[in-house]
């Protein structure tokens, strides 16, 4: 199944700069550990936010939230699901 996932990342500004930094370190590690499984094939930023769409693509509702769940900065995040149908005129 196909999502389209927008994720606002609010960390709070008086974070320890050294909690932030390990936060961000371990999302950026896990997000390239599911990119590289096929679970999470497109990722852009959002322009002039600190945000991201992404397209992923995994087998269940239950599925997509155990990896959203799993992301460190979770916690920190508003994040919308849109859940993806093929289009009757789709080529592709």
């Amino acid at each position: 199944m196909l999502y389209h996932v927008r994720m606002d990342v609010r960390i709070p500004l008086d974070m320890d700069a050294d909690v932030k930094a390990d936060l961000v370190a371990r999302e950026k590690a896990y997000a390239q550990e599911v990119q590289r499984s096929g679970r999470w094939p497109h990722l852009w930023r959002v322009v002039g936010e600190y945000a991201n769409v992404s397209i992923f693509d995994v087998e269940s509702n239950d599925a997509l939230h155990e990896l959203l769940s799993g992301l460190p900065l979770f916690p920190y995040m508003d994040i919308q699901v849109t859940p993806l149908a093929k289009h009757p005129s789709s080529i592709a």
